[in-house]
């Protein structure tokens, strides 16, 4: 296995291939901070060194897992000692910006947040976005087709991804790098590797589409005291603002006295004891027409009895803040170590009663050391758990996972609302997805990875 290294090297050169201690100084995962057990860590700097690693790889039948900024939740991205972990981090070039047409083409190793930066410099903006927006890489976003935080407006990562490119298990390369908004000629052969987490290809770079820079942007901190105000008042904002609502992120009331009250990490925008809070934001092009239209639709809410306080963010700083509270997923995990993070998603009215079965069955089943928070874009229907029952032991957190994902049944809800299957859900794909499914997923792994050498054990 020398020799492959060796050759490796030959292709990316010394620097494009990291060995022994470098790997053993990266983290296993977001969630697994222990040292990387990888073989090596493959760096190649083009997609035709990418191409060439893997033409190795496929011959020599070695494993390869694609790994992106490494700040995903579902241990999609881990390896073992006889794993090549492939990144492509040194690919994080922006090739270039068509404001016209307004697309972007970029290296799969760009930072969201390098995206967005370059977006707005052009006086456009790429409205995917979410908390690890510093370190996830575009690729990895495509990859595991992300969400974030404006979902409820513009959609997840696969409306923004016009074209892109990939390269397959044994090397081949497939360039779809459209430009078009429409272009309906035959198979639409990206989504092969769109929310496929590298188990069908490695993407090497894409096509992004942009939108207008927006004008405005209005925000808002409110309280609830009844869950059904809380798909009522999304209806109302939906309409009374015109579609310019770009997200509606919920917070259940453990959340905000873990973050805000009990550890004081963050100044109250409004006062404690409500059962849930909402941070709202609209977007638009004029700022004192929106901004009017904003605080009006909010203050029918409160009249209509939908809200019982409310914050207005009066500037940007406010609004950081606002939304500094939302993000701080790194303080949750602190709090709650040894955490356990979930991704769901189910209809917005039933949110609430699934919320309080789960916390109920964890509650008796952990009395002493149970404790979690629950919060997540109910705009789009996707819920979020930060938890802990004081054990890292992985029976213990399996038992954890059959309450969560139990529980979901009822609702014919979905295991995964935007972080992917991984490692660490594919024992339960069965909750959302039929047998039929499954089988044709199983047949377009056999097409393109007949060895099963990309990202082999996710999904299933």
């Amino acid at each position: 296995m020398a020799d492959l290294i060796d050759d490796i090297i030959g292709i990316v050169g010394t620097t494009g291939v990291l060995t022994g201690a470098d790997v053993a100084a990266r983290p296993a995962s977001w969630l697994r901070p222990e040292p990387s057990r990888a073989k090596a860590i493959v760096r190649p700097a083009s997609t035709e060194e990418t191409a060439a690693v893997m033409k190795l790889c496929h011959a020599a039948g070695q494993v390869v897992i694609p790994v992106g900024g490494n700040t995903g939740l579902v241990e999609g991205a881990t390896g073992g000692p006889d794993d090549i972990l492939l990144s492509l981090e040194r690919m994080n070039a922006i090739e270039s910006l068509d404001e016209t047409g307004c697309t972007m083409t970029v290296q799969a190793g760009v930072p969201l947040h390098t995206v967005q930066e370059r977006a707005a410099d052009a006086d456009l903006m790429f409205p995917v976005d979410f908390g690890a927006r510093g370190s996830a890489q575009i690729g990895g976003a495509i990859s595991t087709n992300a969400g974030g935080n404006a979902v409820i407006r513009y959609g997840m990562m696969r409306e923004q991804v016009l074209g892109l490119e990939a390269v397959l298990a044994d090397g081949t390369v497939v360039s779809s790098m459209n430009r078009l908004l429409k272009n309906n000629a035959g198979y639409d052969l990206k989504q092969l590797f769109i929310g496929t987490e590298g188990t069908l290809g490695i993407i090497t770079r894409a096509v992004l589409r942009l939108r207008p820079a927006l004008r405005s942007r209005n925000t808002a901190f409110v309280a609830i005291d009844d869950y059904t105000n809380v798909p009522s008042l999304l209806k109302r904002l939906g309409s009374s603002l015109g579609g310019s609502l770009t997200a509606f992120e919920v917070l259940w009331e453990d959340f905000y006295n873990t973050v805000v009250v009990e550890r004081d990490r963050h100044a109250p925008p409004v006062e404690a004891g409500h059962p849930w809070y909402v941070l709202i934001e609209a977007r638009g092009g004029k700022q004192e027409e929106d901004a009017e239209q904003f605080q009006a639709a909010l203050e029918e809410a409160l009249d209509a009895g939908l809200i019982v306080d409310a914050a207005f963010a009066s500037g940007a700083k406010q609004r950081e803040a606002m939304w500094a509270i939302r993000d701080d997923i790194d303080g949750l995990a602190e709090i709650l170590d040894p955490v356990m993070a979930f991704d769901v998603s189910l209809p917005i009215v039933h949110t609430a009663d699934y919320v309080a079965a789960v916390k109920k069955r964890l509650n008796e089943r952990w009395p002493e050391t149970f404790r979690g928070t629950s919060f997540g874009h109910l705009g789009d229907n996707n819920l979020h758990f930060l938890l802990t029952v004081g054990s890292s032991d992985h029976d213990e957190q399996r038992k954890v996972m059959d309450i969560i994902y139990d529980e979901l049944k009822p609702y014919r809800g979905s295991i995964s609302a935007e972080h992917g299957i991984g490692l660490e859900k594919r024992a339960y794909l069965n909750v959302t997805r039929n047998e039929t499914e499954v089988a044709l997923m199983r047949s377009l792994k056999q097409a393109l990875d007949p060895q099963g050498l990309l990202n082999p054990g996710r999904i299933f």
